[in-house]
């Protein structure tokens, strides 16, 4: 607002020292000193409007800025030992699965953003916890025991199951592969090693580094609301639960977001993790390019604000935004529609009349998926960024960890001391198969389906062999397409033993729950927790967090009302209907134990499998040889940059390229660099990576193992004018004899200008 006012000042006193000079030049030419006056008024008044315009002009275009509150309040005299880290967990970027969409069409070709694991610690001079963040689809068990495992190498028992709780952001840009359960190897093309590597040495180096960063420090919580930013993609199974438990809320997702900041004992801050419930899918099903999506594009906000003149993924601030009862929240606001013919889809089943679920898409809220991420993502930031500048809770309190492993096959739940249900073994509905309004399925099936397909059953019952009467009973009124629970080869198809966990750091409890829970679930997750927690004033004011994607993948969990409904949540509510009930009874469990000082009393349960390497299999080819066109070298540009641009606009230059998984582990590496040129040093200087938001890595697989790179800049506003160029870095398979040869290449592009217009020189 001062350099508003500074600007609004100088137009008028320009205006006014330009006003006497032309009221002495009007006298000389005769004007009467009544038309002198009124000549110098008007000047007046126009040079006030344009100091006005101006200053609204200058306060539209600028974030808004929050004044960051200070801690005044004395450190405890033994404050939370804090540590924060983050590290790449990108894998290899080229033929390879994403996953959430199981679409087989969908496999990288790129990077829009690479991909992070983020890592806190806290420890109060008895107990140690661990919540990390990982920018992937979910977190699988297969990559948490490969991590715990890592753990107990690098730090015996310091790092362990009961401690540790991995999740996932739930993007769905991100690489598939990292499972160890039949049914979701089929959808990824195996089990494929160089992708999972990836994702636990990254998660394991975010430990590393927040370890290795560990001092006294503070904690501070506060929550608020981001409306608009969510949309309950299920609303007739949320209106299926009670009205009364309805009515108890504004809405039908959760607006809510939970933000915990960390401080050195100065208040300067080392770090902020957030949970807000919204899928990651802005960046829809056509995306092939690597993306972090909305919860990363907030993350990367927040972190180049933080960590000035750092490039993406570096400095010392760490900021994650993590996933929450995001099970039917969509962050297509604008809603579904047939995009074949613009009509609204039917309310009940999200198909349209012709060309069914595949039609029935959801959009928004920008004109296309980048705008979308970038606008969600703005908003997830600008609210944490308010509650960060305004956090004044202090977090006091002792830390408590507690954790078992559940077969979730055969759990009783009471309800009292003569009624109670059983979970089943794992079934998928045929609704699973209709996909959602954020990506529908390729076949005919529908959402809400509560009675089979007697073509898709006879298929299934051919090639899989027919559900029995017993898993069939207790499912209903699911419809069972895939008796998962009830197949085994090669390997299980589902999970039977999940973790169930909650951390608590004073007042804040951490449940992490291991699967996508729905928006009602989480709520009533969270008042069971919040309930058994201050039952006997232990804890006060507690403020409970759903984490979502925890530990080990189990697709939904819907409540028992929204399971009658059988849309793709529930149908995909793996357990049966009372899979809610049996985690609400684990978690209660958990926090009495907390409570109650009786952890180490808890069953420890029946420990997951982990099957051998051996066991596992991989549908994905090898790489084949680089092949280039005659009379070109790799890295050799085909199709060059414009000489000059002006901000705002994209530059774009094409390379002769090799395979990117010939690049082996490029995690804290790039394919891509903009630089800039500096005339004073008579050097360049690397001002964005492929980790950057403006910069886009198409890599486009040809024939007879020939390939492209397409390298996309789009100019922020903000880009200084100067000398710019493009680079690409790579490798390139060949043979020599039997043996391949790994061989690096990179190709520069021509030196451009870029401008504030075209005109600038």
């Amino acid at each position: 607002m001062c350099v508003c006012m500074c600007v609004c000042i100088c137009v008028c006193v320009c205006v006014c020292v330009w006003g006497r000079i032309m009221a002495r030049k009007a006298l000389c030419c005769g004007f009467s000193s009544l038309e002198v006056l009124l000549m110098v008024l008007f000047l007046l008044m126009t040079g006030v409007t344009v100091g006005l315009v101006t200053v609204i002009a200058v306060n539209m275009n600028s974030p808004t800025q929050v004044e960051e509150v200070i801690p005044t309040v004395k450190p405890p005299e033994k404050p939370y030992l804090i540590g924060v880290g983050r590290a790449d967990c990108t894998g290899p970027v080229a033929d390879i699965p994403l996953m959430g969409y199981a679409n087989p069409k969908q496999t990288a070709a790129g990077i829009h953003t690479r991909l992070f694991s983020r890592a806190f610690i806290v420890d109060d001079g008895s107990q140690r916890v661990v919540f990390v963040s990982a920018e992937i689809g979910m977190m699988s068990q297969r990559l948490r025991l490969e991590v715990l495992k890592e753990l107990q190498l690098k730090y015996g028992d310091l790092y362990r199951q009961d401690n540790v709780v991995l999740s996932g952001t739930h993007t769905h840009s991100g690489l598939a592969g990292f499972f160890q359960y039949t049914l979701f190897m089929i959808t990824s093309k195996g089990y494929i090693k160089p992708a999972t590597q990836a994702i636990v040495s990254g998660i394991v180096n975010s430990i590393d580094i927040a370890h290795k960063s560990m001092k006294p420090g503070r904690i501070f919580m506060n929550k608020g609301e981001i409306v608009g930013s969510n949309l309950n993609r299920s609303p007739h199974s949320y209106m299926n639960n009670p009205e009364q438990e309805r009515n108890r809320y504004k809405t039908n997702t959760d607006e809510q977001i939970v933000s915990l900041k960390f401080t050195d004992l100065s208040g300067n801050g080392i770090g902020m993790f957030s949970w807000f419930a919204v899928h990651a899918v802005s960046m829809n099903y056509t995306n092939r390019m690597v993306s972090s999506d909305n919860l990363g594009y907030a993350s990367y906000l927040f972190e180049q604000e933080k960590n000035p003149n750092s490039l993406p993924g570096e400095g010392p601030f760490v900021a994650a935004f993590c996933t929450s009862n995001s099970g039917d929240a969509s962050p297509n606001t604008h809603g579904p529609y047939c995009v074949n013919t613009g009509e609204k889809c039917d309310y009940l089943n999200s198909s349209c009349p012709i060309g069914g679920t595949k039609m029935c898409v959801a959009f928004g809220p920008g004109k296309d998926m980048f705008e979308s991420t970038k606008i969600i993502g703005q908003n997830i930031y600008r609210k944490a960024k308010e509650l960060y500048g305004t956090a004044e809770q202090e977090v006091h309190g002792r830390v408590h960890t507690a954790h078992q492993w559940v077969n979730m096959t055969d759990v009783s739940v009471h309800f009292n001391s003569t009624h109670s249900v059983k979970t089943c073994k794992p079934a998928l509905g045929h609704s699973f198969a209709a996909g959602t309004i954020d990506g529908g399925g390729d076949l005919n099936f529908t959402q809400g389906a509560v009675e089979g397909d007697p073509f898709w059953d006879g298929i299934r019952d051919i090639l899989l062999n027919a559900p029995s009467k017993d898993i069939q009973d207790c499912h209903e009124p699911k419809p069972i397409l895939f008796s998962t629970g009830e197949m085994n080869w090669p390997l299980p198809w589902h999970p039977d033993v999940v973790d169930v966990q909650i951390i608590t750091i004073g007042s804040v409890a951490v449940v992490a729950v291991p699967g996508e829970v729905t928006t009602m679930s989480g709520r009533r997750i969270r008042d069971a927790v919040k309930q058994e927690l201050e039952v006997q004033n232990t804890f006060t004011n507690t403020e409970v967090v759903i984490a979502g994607l925890c530990n080990v993948y189990t697709h939904y969990i819907a409540t028992y009302e929204e399971y009658q409904i059988q849309r793709y949540e529930g149908a995909s509510t793996i357990y049966g209907p009372h899979t809610l009930s049996a985690y609400i009874q684990h978690f209660r469990g958990l926090a009495k134990a907390i409570v109650q000082g009786k952890v180490g009393e808890l069953p420890k349960g029946p420990e997951p499998p982990f099957f051998k390497d051996s066991q596992l299999f991989s549908l994905l080819p090898g790489v084949p040889v680089d092949k280039r066109p005659a009379n070109t070298t790799f890295g050799q540009v085909l199709e060059q940059v414009h000489p000059r641009y002006k901000v705002g606009e994209v530059a774009s230059v094409t390379f002769v390229a090799g395979n990117p998984r010939n690049s082996g582990d490029m995690r804290n590496k790039t394919f891509v660099t903009v630089e800039r040129f500096q005339n004073n040093t008579g050097t360049w200087v690397v001002v964005h990576t492929d980790a950057s938001w403006e910069t886009r890595f198409h890599w486009i697989k040809g024939s007879g193992g020939r390939s492209n790179a397409t390298v996309e800049w789009h100019i922020p506003l903000s880009a200084p004018s100067g000398t710019y160029r493009i680079r690409h870095f790579g490798h390139t398979k060949h043979f020599n004899v039997t043996r391949p040869v790994i061989t690096a290449y990179d190709g520069t592009s021509d030196v451009f200008r870029v401008t504030k217009t075209l005109y600038s020189f």
